[in-house]
């Protein structure tokens, strides 16, 4: 998937649509060891689809975040019961990272938790992705807790969460 990037290319943040499925998996498979069901793409994009979202560039899809809405326990506020919007997947081509993309996608996503009434958003990373954790605490998330051999390779995750209330 490489090509000639257009550093100063726009792109824009769109809902996802079922037509989109075939990019977002392509990009899911490239970029990450952690894949899905075809049928979990579309269970998410039914159930929040506020908060299911591709960026585009040149109608191309270069970019995806997927999450859903749990209730459970807070991260921070102790034995806390409320609404959490969990970032399941974000991917961006490598192409296109470093240019505000992956942020575009999680601060619009975060305002699609918002509107499901969610008061707290998490995620998991990787303990050596330091270029995501890097992002996410540009975007104020916070280093919650570290989850031992999360990953099916073995790999600590972090769970990372930010206040959106």
């Amino acid at each position: 998937m490489s090509e000639n990037i257009n550093p100063n290319e726009p792109f824009e943040v769109r809902l996802f649509k079922p037509s989109d499925l075939n990019q977002v998996t392509t990009i899911n498979l490239s970029c990450l060891p952690e894949n899905y069901h075809q049928a979990f793409y579309h269970i998410l994009h039914y159930r929040f689809p506020k908060t299911f979202l591709v960026a585009t560039a040149s109608r191309k899809i270069i970019g995806y975040i997927m999450c859903r809405i749990e209730r459970g326990f807070s991260e921070t506020q102790r034995l806390k019961l409320l609404k959490k919007g969990h970032i399941v997947s974000l991917a961006v081509l490598p192409n296109y990272r470093g240019r505000g993309v992956g942020k575009a996608l999680v601060a619009k996503a975060v305002k699609g938790m918002k509107e499901y009434d969610a008061k707290e958003s998490y995620l998991e990373v990787r303990v050596s992705n330091q270029a995501a954790i890097n992002l996410y605490k540009k975007l104020e998330f916070h280093t919650a807790r570290r989850k031992e051999a999360y990953y099916k390779d073995g790999e600590d995750a972090y769970i990372m969460t930010k206040d959106i209330a």
